[in-house]
C-alpha cells in the first residue's frame, strides 16, 4: 500500500518513539475497511511496537491511537498523511514542537467535550484544522477529536449537511467551518485570549518597517527591509493570503511547478530565517499619521506604531451578490474546487465564471461530478485557449455564455440556479446540488478608506516607488492598483516597496 521510499521515512520517523502504544480499529469487510486494515498492518510491520487491536468504535471504518483522544474516521492518506504520522509520534512519546506557553493554554481550556472535524482527501485548508485539533485532544483530556473523510461517511454528511471542508462539530453541533489554524481556534475556546494578545501586541517597542499583510508582496517586502538592518514586523489575518487557496501554479519562473501551501511554507522559513516579528492572525482596522510615526490598530484594540508601513492586504474572492449566495455559503455555495468538489461526486454543479479560475474549475470538476454547467457573463469565455479547448472536449459540460446569474435557490441547501439569458432577457432555472463562484477577486483594502487614496475599485494608488498619498506609507500586490494580479509579481512589487520604505527612511 506504502511505496517504498515512504516506508524507508517511516521506518525512520517511528524509529524516534520511546514506548510503545495501541492502536484501537474497527474495520468491515468493505474495501475502504480492508484498505484501512491493511495501512495499519503496514505501519505495525515498520513499527511493531505499534500494537493493534479490534474493538467495537463508533464508527466503521476508524481507528484511535491510545492516550491521545485523537480518532481516524478515514483513511489518512493524501493530505491527512502527515498528521497521521505526528499523531503516532506523540502517542510514542516524540516531544510535540510547541510552545510551553500555548501548551499550558490549551491544558487550561475550560471546554469539554468531542469535537469533529468533516475534511475530504483532497483539501489543502483540512490538515490546519486537523492538526489543531488534535494538538488539542492530545495536551487536554477533557475534549477528543475525530478527523471524518466525507467521502467515506455519505449518509453522515447528508445528515448534517455537510457541504464544505473542513466543516467542524462539537458534540453533534455546527461549531464552525472553513481553514483555520491552532491560534483562532485557541481564541475562540479561550474567551480570554485576545485581551490577553492585544496587551502583548501594546507593549511592543514601534518598529521601523511594519507591513500589514503575510502574502508574497508582504514576505518579500519584509525580507528586503530586514536584510537593511530596518527593524521589521509582519502582521497578518492569514500567512500566505490567496496563495494557500492556490493548487497549480505553473507559471513561477524558475520553477516548472508547485503548489500554493508549498510555496507558503517556503515563505515562512524563508521569512522566519531573519528576526523579522510576526504577528499571525491579527487584522488591521484603522490607519494614522501622528506627527512622526504611523499607528495601525488592530481589531483587537491593540495599537503598533511604525516609522513606515507597508500595505499588502492581497484581495479576497468577489462573490456574486445575489439571492442565495450567503444564505447557502457552506451549503452547496462554493469558493474553492479543490476543497470542496469531492463532496459533490456524481451530483450536478454550475461553476459562475469563464476566466481562467472559472474553466480551470469546471476542468478539475468535470472529473468528479456527474455535470458541469459553466455559466459566463459575457459572450464568450475568457479563459486562455488551451483550457477552452480542453474544457469543450469534455462529455459532462456544458457552456452557457450571455448568461447573468440572478439567483441561487434552495431549501436547507442548494437545490438550483437562475440567470437571465442577456441576449433575449428569458429567465431560466437549472437543478444543481452545488454552485462554486469564480469570478474574479476583490482587494482587501475596505479599511483603508478615508486614509489612502484608493481607486474606484477600491485598489490603492501607488506611484513608481510604490508609495501611497500619505506619507510612509508604501503598497505591494494584489491590493494596489498594478495591472497584473499575479504571485511573482507581487514579490517584486513588494520588493520595490521595501526598498521604498528603506529609501524614505533614509532621506527623513
Amino acid at each position: 500500500m506504502l511505496d517504498a521510499k515512504i516506508k524507508a521515512q517511516l521506518t525512520e520517523y517511528l524509529g524516534k518513539i520511546s514506548h510503545p502504544f495501541v492502536i484501537h480499529y474497527s474495520v468491515d469487510e468493505s474495501d475502504k475497511g480492508k484498505e484501512m486494515l491493511d495501512l495499519l498492518q503496514e505501519i505495525h510491520t515498520i513499527e511493531p511496537r505499534i500494537t493493534l487491536i479490534k474493538n467495537k468504535l463508533d464508527r466503521t471504518p476508524s481507528f484511535t491511537i491510545s492516550n491521545t483522544g485523537i480518532t481516524f474516521a478515514c483513511i489518512p492518506l493524501g493530505h491527512e498523511f502527515t498528521n497521521f504520522v505526528i499523531a503516532l509520534l506523540w502517542a510514542g512519546g516524540y516531544p510535540m514542537k510547541l510552545d510551553d506557553e500555548t501548551k499550558e493554554q490549551i491544558k487550561r481550556l475550560p471546554v469539554e467535550g468531542n469535537f469533529e472535524t468533516y475534511v475530504s482527501l483532497s483539501c489543502h485548508n483540512c490538515p490546519d484544522v486537523v492538526q489543531a485539533f488534535n494538538t488539542i485532544a492530545f495536551l487536554n483530556h477533557n475534549i477528543s477529536h475525530t478527523v471524518i473523510d466525507g467521502a467515506l461517511f455519505p449518509d453522515l454528511v447528508a445528515e448534517k449537511n455537510v457541504l464544505s471542508v473542513p466543516m467542524m462539530f462539537k458534540d453533534d453541533v455546527l461549531w464552525d467551518q472553513g481553514r483555520m489554524e491552532l491560534e483562532e481556534i485557541l481564541r475562540k475556546l479561550d474567551a480570554n485570549a485576545e485581551s490577553r494578545e492585544a496587551e502583548k501586541l501594546n507593549d511592543k517597542t514601534d518598529f521601523e518597517v511594519l507591513v500589514v499583510g503575510g502574502g508574497p508582496a508582504g514576505a518579500s517586502s519584509a525580507i528586503y527591509t530586514i536584510r537593511k538592518g530596518l527593524k521589521t514586523g509582519i502582521v497578518a489575518d492569514r500567512f500566505g493570503g490567496q496563495v494557500v487557496d492556490t493548487m497549480g501554479i505553473e507559471n513561477f519562473i524558475s520553477v516548472q511547478a508547485t503548489e500554493g501551501p508549498k510555496l507558503v511554507k517556503q515563505l515562512e522559513e524563508h521569512v522566519k530565517s531573519y528576526p523579522v516579528d510576526v504577528m499571525h492572525h491579527q487584522k488591521a482596522k484603522k490607519i494614522e499619521r501622528i506627527e512622526d510615526k504611523i499607528r495601525v490598530t488592530l481589531e483587537n484594540g491593540a495599537e503598533l506604531h511604525s516609522k513606515t508601513v507597508i500595505l499588502s492586504t492581497g484581495a479576497r474572492w468577489r462573490q456574486l451578490g445575489v439571492p442565495g449566495e450567503r444564505e447557502y455559503n457552506g451549503k452547496g455555495v462554493a469558493y474553492c474546487p479543490h476543497c470542496d468538489g469531492p463532496l459533490f461526486i456524481g451530483k450536478p454543479v454550475a461553476v459562475v465564471g469563464g476566466g481562467n479560475s472559472g474553466v480551470e474549475a469546471a476542468i478539475d470538476l468535470a472529473n468528479i461530478v456527474d455535470h458541469v454547467t459553466v455559466i459566463e457573463y459575457g459572450d464568450e469565455l475568457k479563459a486562455d485557449a488551451v483550457l477552452v479547448n480542453r474544457l469543450i472536449s469534455l462529455d459532462n459540460v456544458t457552456v452557457i455564455t450571455n448568461a447573468e446569474t440572478k439567483e441561487i435557490k434552495g431549501k436547507e441547501k442548494v437545490t438550483g440556479l437562475t440567470y437571465v439569458d442577456r441576449s433575449t432577457d428569458e429567465k431560466h432555472t437549472i437543478d444543481v446540488d452545488g454552485v462554486f463562484v469564480q469570478i474574479g477577486l476583490v482587494p482587501n483594502t475596505d479599511w483603508l478608506k478615508g486614509s489612502v487614496a484608493l481607486t474606484k475599485w477600491g485598489e490603492i494608488e501607488i506611484d513608481k516607488h510604490n508609495a501611497t498619498s500619505m506619507p510612509g506609507v508604501f503598497a505591494a500586490g494584489d491590493c494596489t492598483d498594478i495591472p497584473y494580479k499575479q504571485i511573482i509579481i507581487a514579490m517584486g512589487e513588494g520588493a520595490n516597496a521595501g526598498l521604498g520604505a528603506f529609501d524614505y527612511l533614509i532621506r527623513h
